[in-house]
């Protein structure tokens, strides 16, 4: 009984070892994919596929299509850096404390959310 108990329990751990990446591993994979289009002023990869929706639905409502509204607002941005602390994620929503920098600008602390959209996590508020 033992034993079989053992090879059950055994299985169990090897599947889940193919899972795949956990949630925290997606969100801080977003964060990580936001700094380098940042950088990169990949302004579409931003409303694309990494700003949730109903963030894309509020920039539009400056009256400019998404990447115009990122261009204007971080095209003159240098040197822009992110570091992601501590993640929490509770009822489909994390939370990711951050600090944010860029050349000649004052660091900032803030807290991003992100929602589940699809397989991934996206950036629903950035603090």
């Amino acid at each position: 009984m033992r034993r079989a108990l053992a090879a059950v329990l055994a299985a169990a751990l090897l599947a889940g070892c193919g899972a795949g990446p956990s949630d925290e591993e997606k969100v801080r994979q977003t964060l990580d994919d936001f700094g380098k289009a940042t950088v990169s002023k990949d302004y579409q990869a931003l409303c694309d596929r990494i700003f949730a929706p109903q963030l894309v639905d509020k920039l539009k409502e400056v009256g400019l299509p998404c990447e115009v509204a990122l261009q204007q607002s971080l095209g003159d941005v240098k040197d822009p850096r992110i570091t992601v602390g501590r993640i929490t994620i509770a009822d489909k929503l994390a939370k990711a404390e951050v600090r944010t920098s860029a050349a000649g600008e004052t660091h900032s602390q803030d807290t991003v959310e992100l929602v589940p959209v699809d397989d991934t996590w996206r950036i629903s508020s950035l603090g």
